[in-house]
């Protein structure tokens, strides 16, 4: 076995000074790369997509969750023998947990291989969870058949995990090492790991009669969607057109939704080939084509907020509304919808007659600086109360400042707008 591990290296260092004619799954890896704009020179660490309490959280209900017992028992236990650490991805490809051999470990961490870190292939470029994610099978990827210049000391080895019942890629489990996971037993062994996973999800959750969808998209640069209780962290342009097809459940044909994402104009071959890697991250029964829509429907926390608001419930309105929609957004249908829900939200909160929900408003940025809504306070409270003068000065002190408008601007911004 050894000696055919370092055969396999051998091969792999054909790849290196940018050729990549070693394997076939290698050089077209490094087109999609390519053409993606992933940076190929220097070291370009992965980024961290998500801190330690978002993380927790979003681990805690993942579907993959219950499953870690199973990989600690069939990777586990050869990681400090054989020299490896053993990864778990979402379909984005966030590293959701690493465990394994702990000075591996420790130099992994080196390139970002930690756990929070984005590992897809357009974000770290060539690699096993995230080429094997891209191409929905296991792949191996050696040393120097990785893109990233960085991670070419290391071999890595993963195969994706599936929803049993629906198709849906759910994750990849990875080994990442040295020479100890370039031989054919590392790719057996996560191949047999990922069958085994799909078993125990078929035992462990019952077939759903139709899907359940909630979308998250609130103060998140990378909306989370929850398909049958799988959760997935999106991309940017996944998030937006999610989204935007969320906000039309008739549907978009490919140019309406091609002006809704961007004010340059998208080919169609580009709108098409992000549909179809949106779609086979998510199963191809969620999105329909001509016109594009949602087959399900999908509960949207966005959608929530001004459901809230008709109703008149601004206080809970107010709790729900976790900051604007997709935040960092300039897609002009993402930013349309964003001016329209943070001006609806604040029109109702200055017309409450409740000073709770304007003093719930005050504690955010927006309305810390909003003079109407401290001047709103202050005629609410009783004549005469020390509440009510201090807020009265608060708003001659904003007016008499030139403090920016909390108001959004009649001209739609990509900046964040009115996060209470």
């Amino acid at each position: 076995m050894a000696t055919q591990a370092t055969a396999v290296v051998a091969e792999a260092r054909t790849a290196a000074a940018g050729r990549v004619d070693a394997r076939p799954v290698v050089a077209a890896s490094w087109r999609r790369c390519a053409a993606a704009g992933v940076p190929r020179e220097g070291r370009l660490l992965p980024e961290i997509r998500m801190g330690d309490a978002e993380l927790g959280a979003y681990r805690s209900r993942h579907r993959l969750a219950p499953l870690l017992p199973l990989f600690r028992e069939l990777l586990g236990r050869e990681s400090d023998e054989a020299g490896y650490v053993f990864a778990v991805t979402d379909a984005a490809g966030t590293l959701l947990w690493i465990r394994g051999h702990h000075g591996v470990r420790g130099r992994a961490e080196r390139m970002n291989f930690v756990e929070g870190a984005a590992w897809s292939e357009r974000e770290a470029g060539t690699n096993a969870p995230g080429t094997a994610l891209a191409l929905h099978r296991p792949v191996q990827i050696i040393k120097a058949e990785h893109y990233n210049p960085a991670v070419r000391p290391w071999t890595c080895v993963a195969a994706p995990i599936r929803d049993p019942r629906t198709g849906l890629v759910l994750g990849a489990v990875d080994l990442t090492g040295h020479d100890s996971v370039a031989g054919p037993y590392a790719l057996a062994l996560v191949r047999a790991t990922a069958k085994a996973a799909e078993a125990q999800l078929a035992l462990l959750a019952p077939e759903p009669a139709q899907a359940t969808m909630r979308l998250s998209a609130l103060g998140r640069q990378h909306a989370l969607l929850e398909v049958n209780g799988s959760a997935v962290a999106l991309r940017p342009r996944h998030s937006e057109i999610l989204v935007l097809l969320a906000l039309a459940p008739e549907g978009l044909t490919g140019p309406q939704l091609a002006v809704a994402l961007s004010e340059r104009e998208i080919p169609p071959v580009t709108l098409r080939a992000e549909l179809s890697r949106l779609r086979c991250m998510l199963g191809g029964d969620l999105i329909a084509s001509y016109p594009y829509a949602l087959r399900h429907p999908v509960d949207c926390d966005f959608e929530h907020v001004l459901d809230l608001l008709a109703d008149g419930r601004v206080a809970e309105a107010l709790d729900a509304y976790r900051g604007p929609l997709l935040p960092t957004s300039e897609a002009p249908g993402i930013v349309e919808h964003r001016v329209m829900l943070a001006r609806r939200l604040r029109a109702q909160v200055l017309s409450s007659a409740d000073p709770a929900v304007l003093r719930h408003w005050l504690t955010g940025p927006s309305g810390a600086i909003d003079a109407a809504a401290w001047r709103a306070l202050a005629d609410r409270l009783p004549g005469g109360s020390a509440g009510r003068a201090q807020a009265a000065a608060k708003a001659r002190s904003l007016a008499l400042s030139s403090a920016p408008s909390a108001m959004p601007s009649s001209t739609p911004s990509p900046a964040p707008l009115l996060t209470p």
